[in-house]
């Protein structure tokens, strides 16, 4: 499948996730979270990423490592910032939980880009696990740069529906 759209602008790639993340819910597909790799400097979409907890039965299907595996795959390296690669940015519909927060540098991500906030999660029933209290600042010493809130009342909504909709909160 090939995606034409024009993801220029950081809200642009982020209603894309959004998207995603309402499909996920809409087709009962997993969780309320979804995210994509794309190249920071053309913007081109490398790889997409739903929640898949439930449906696989498997806890770190999340929408992120899911999108970052893809990347990788795609990109044929495990090393996202390998020489000749495009500097690639991550677009989480949701702040990164724990486990998601530790993939973001092994799997060499250079820019990270958040919608709703850990505490959006947290308000329906998400527990995002242990993360470190100055989180940005420590991606910011790898050389990681960060943006969060973006579209975040979109992204925030996404939760809201899925929550209404009853969807199993599987670690809260």
């Amino acid at each position: 499948m090939r995606i034409h759209a024009d993801f220029s602008s950081p809200e642009a790639r982020m209603d894309f996730v959004i998207h995603l993340a309402k499909q996920n819910i809409k087709h009962q597909t997993g969780g309320p979270f979804a995210a994509a790799v794309f190249d920071m400097d053309s913007h081109r979409l490398i790889s997409v990423g739903v929640n898949m907890v439930v449906p696989s039965n498997c806890s770190s299907n999340h929408a992120e490592m899911i999108a970052l595996m893809f990347a990788q795959q795609t990109l044929h390296t495990f090393t996202l910032n390998s020489e000749g690669l495009p500097r690639c940015e991550l677009v989480s519909s949701c702040e990164p939980c724990a486990m998601c927060f530790g993939a973001i540098p092994w799997a060499g991500i250079q820019h990270l880009t958040c919608g709703a906030t850990a505490e959006d999660a947290k308000a329906i029933g998400f527990d995002e696990g242990p993360r470190h209290p100055n989180w940005i600042t420590e991606l910011e010493k790898r050389d990681i740069s960060v943006s969060t809130e973006i579209n975040r009342e979109q992204a925030s909504a996404v939760l809201q529906l899925y929550k209404n909709d009853k969807g199993p909160i599987y670690n809260g």
